[in-house]
Formats: structure tokens, C-alpha cells, sequence
């Protein structure tokens, strides 16, 4: 019955969460931190925008020298030529934003009903992990290629699409120019390839292959002449390798955490655990006192809703156990078709930690944010269809919940904070950079 109530007012209730999304999202951006990473996106854009300067590699990362390729800068610069304002490319990351969430819900409404749409909309769009990632720095563009491998590996299924086969593959190459976790998206890609439940087509293997090679042209004449680039200088991490993780196992620990822990009530200590509420009031004791009670309710809250989620990747490996690594069984629902996409990201992820010469923290994984609730999305569903008169009441607790957490996260946390403002910072570090 609430379930249908849902369905009923399905429009309304999808714009109106589409709007508060939005209305979080230029919140967030508004009062975000400059630090060094959003520093290196701004320069490159501006020098791309105001001095024709494209420079062709990305951010510096942790231990294998710069990301490859000028995205990092195009990403920026093209929104500053259009329109000559720090919030060009801030709109543009939040359009992209958007974007990811309509083509994971192109999908999502084609494999289950209403009311899973608006969970959906709830768990990815409104979501803390999500809107956090408001700032204008490189893991934040990841999620629009997250989203459009996926939804064009959906339409991969069935048929050897030139277009959806490109669109695939450039997904990749294209999160190759941000960040170094473009590795999670190719080894979900080489799983569904060889369980054969997506269809290549090789002429678009060979346009991207070429389109990408093309692209990375200026990056490969700039690694020669620039030994900087190749790897981070003075990093304490430099003399780690490839495979570092595999030997020393806690990355690829790190990595099923963040798995379980993406799709949760338990979110990050960068998010939830740096605000000190000197808004609330001038007394240390009563800062003191509000600091640990919000820290104490978010973790056990958070630690409560893993027993959810474990519980719900328990299911969805269930329902595909005796299919998951064998070609021979080609007739599955699409509910057995997501499972498998999120089992291949889940491998990806255990890929990834193994060959990191680093530690994950959070963003490292974050391409695979939305990917990490599709068990949750199935569970769902079967406990709406089993037993639906409570769905609204938890709908309306957890909207409330995350309407908390974003209040506060965008205006007191480690990245966020009420006195900042994006357009002042900006233009006081590109009058700086101008100058010098």
C-alpha cells in the first residue's frame, strides 16, 4: 500500500529530490576548502582559458607521478572560455553530477519499479558520500565516467554496438586522464567480457584505442622532456611499486572495507568527525559535549547499517553463485545481470588494492561509489515486495538523517565551512598566480 502511494506521486517526489540534490550541491561547493588538489585543477584551467597554455597531464598523485593526458585541465578551462567565472566549472561538475545519476537511473528504471527509483535517488543523489565530493578536484569528475560505463555496458548486453562499445571504452580513457583508479572500470570491463555478458565491438576497440593514443600524444612528448612528472618528488611513498599492495595485503583490505562501508550509514572521518560546532555556541565544554554526542550517534548508526549491507551483498551473491563464472549459462534476469556487474566491480576492487603502492583513503575507490548499491537496490526490493507498510516511515527517517549529516557536512567539516566562499578564494588564488 505505501509502496503504491509512492508510485502514485512518483513525479513529484523524483523532481522534488532532483531540486533539494541540487540545492546541497552548490551548498557544498559554495563553502569548499581550497587546498592543493582543487589549487592544481584551478591553475591548469585558467592557465587553458586566459593564457592558451594547455598543459597535458593531470594532478600530481600519491607515487606514480602525474595523471596523463589534459582532462584535468579541459574539464576546467573549456566552462571558464564559455563563461569567465570560478563557478563555470563548478556548474559544469555539478551538470556532470546530474548527468551520472540520470544514466544510473536510465538503467535502474528499466530493471525495477517506482519506488526502487526514488530509493535509488535517495541512497546515490542525496547521499553524503556523494554530495561531499562537491569540490572541484579530480576523484570528483569520476563518477560521470563510473555511470556512463555502466550504462553503456547495459546496452552491451544484447547486441555489438558500435556507439555503446565506444562510449565504453572511452569511459575508461577518459577517467585515465583524472585518476589512477580508471583500473577499477577495465577490470569490471575484462570480467563481463569474459563471463560474456556484454558484446564487444572490435571496430570501436580500434577507434578508441586510436582516439586515445591521439590524445596522449603531447602527454608522452612531455614525460620525456620532464622527468618531474613521471614520479611526485620528495613523496614519502616513492619507493613503493606496483604490486605493493598484493605483498603487504592491507590495501586490498582498505578496499573491501570501502565496499561495505560506501553503501552505508558509516561515512567518513573527513566528513563526520572534524566538526567542532563553534556555531552552536562560544563554550568549549558545550562544544565538547555536542562534538561527541554527533560523533558518537554517527558511528552507531553507521556500524548498525553494515549489518544492512552486509547482509544485502550476502543475497545478491546468492542469486548469482551458480552463474557468476560460467559462460555456459547465458538466460539470467537483469537482477542477476546487476549482481554480476557489482560482483566484477567488487574483483576490480580486490585488482586495484593489490597492484596500489598505496593506502587507500576514500576518494581512491570512490569511481565505484554508485556500483557498491546495487545489492542494497536488490535487497530492497525484496523486502518491499515481501512487506511494504513501513518503506515510507524509513524513506522519511533517512531523508531526514542525511538532510542532517548535509547541513552540517557542508558547512563544519574538514572540507566545508561556513566562512569560506568558493568565488572569493578562487579569485584571490588566480590573481595571485597572474601575478607571479
Amino acid at each position: 500500500m505505501q509502496s503504491k502511494i509512492l508510485e502514485n506521486n512518483f513525479t513529484l517526489l523524483f523532481s522534488l529530490g532532483l531540486l533539494i540534490g541540487l540545492f546541497f550541491s552548490f551548498l557544498y561547493a559554495n563553502h569548499q576548502i581550497l587546498t592543493g588538489d582543487q589549487f592544481q585543477m584551478l591553475e591548469k584551467g585558467y592557465l587553458g582559458a586566459h593564457k592558451g597554455v594547455w598543459q597535458s597531464y593531470g594532478n600530481a598523485a600519491s607515487a606514480v607521478g602525474n595523471v596523463p593526458g589534459s582532462l584535468s585541465a579541459l574539464v576546467v578551462g573549456v566552462p571558464l572560455m564559455l563563461w569567465d567565472s570560478p563557478w563555470a566549472p563548478m556548474t559544469f561538475l555539478i551538470a556532470l553530477h546530474l548527468a551520472s545519476f540520470l544514466l544510473f537511473n536510465a538503467v535502474i528504471k528499466q530493471i525495477f519499479n517506482p519506488t526502487i527509483q526514488l530509493v535509488f535517488l535517495l541512497l546515490y543523489w542525496l547521499n553524503p558520500w556523494f554530495l561531499f565530493e562537491n569540490v572541484i578536484y579530480n576523484p570528483s569528475y569520476l563518477f560521470f565516467f563510473g555511470a556512463l560505463h555502466f550504462w553503456s555496458a547495459y546496452h552491451m548486453r544484447e547486441s555489438k554496438s558500435f556507439g555503446h562499445t565506444l562510449l565504453h571504452l572511452l569511459s575508461i580513457a577518459m577517467a585515465m586522464q583524472l585518476h589512477y583508479s580508471w583500473i577499477i572500470l577495465a577490470m569490471i570491463s575484462l570480467y563481463l567480457y569474459v563471463r560474456g555478458i556484454i558484446k564487444i565491438n572490435w571496430y570501436a576497440v580500434i577507434t578508441a584505442f586510436v582516439i586515445t593514443c591521439l590524445s596522449l600524444i603531447p602527454y608522452f612528448q612531455a614525460y620525456l622532456s620532464h622527468p618531474e612528472i613521471r614520479q611526485n618528488p620528495g613523496n614519502k611513498d616513492n619507493a613503493r611499486y606496483i604490486g605493493w599492495g598484493f605483498v603487504h595485503v592491507y590495501p586490498i583490505f582498505k578496499g573491501i572495507i570501502y565496499w561495505f562501508r560506501y553503501p552505508s550509514l558509516l561515512f567518513s572521518n573527513t566528513l563526520a568527525m572534524y566538526t567542532n560546532f563553534e556555531w552552536v555556541t562560544a563554550h568549549p565544554m558545550i562544544q565538547k559535549i555536542v562534538q561527541y554526542a554527533y560523533k558518537g550517534i554517527i558511528e552507531i548508526i553507521g556500524i548498525a547499517s553494515l549489518w544492512v549491507v552486509w547482509k544485502a551483498n550476502y543475497e545478491s551473491w546468492k542469486l548469482i553463485k551458480p552463474i557468476a563464472f560460467t559462460r555456459s549459462v547465458s538466460d539470467f534476469s537483469q537482477q542477476q545481470w546487476l549482481s554480476m556487474y557489482a560482483l566484477g566491480a567488487f574483483i576490480a576492487i580486490l585488482i586495484s588494492g593489490a597492484l596500489s603502492p598505496i593506502v587507500f583513503n576514500y576518494w581512491h575507490l570512490i569511481i565505484a561509489f554508485g556500483f557498491s548499491l546495487f545489492p542494497i537496490l536488490i535487497y530492497i526490493d525484496s523486502y518491499i515486495r515481501n512487506d511494504s507498510k513501513y518503506v515510507m516511515k524509513y524513506i522519511l527517517i533517512i531523508i531526514l538523517y542525511f538532510g542532517l549529516i548535509n547541513l552540517i557536512a557542508a558547512n563544519d567539516s574538514k572540507k566545508f565551512s561556513y566562512t569560506m566562499d568558493y568565488q572569493k578564494q578562487t579569485l584571490e588564488y588566480v590573481q595571485m598566480q597572474m601575478v607571479n
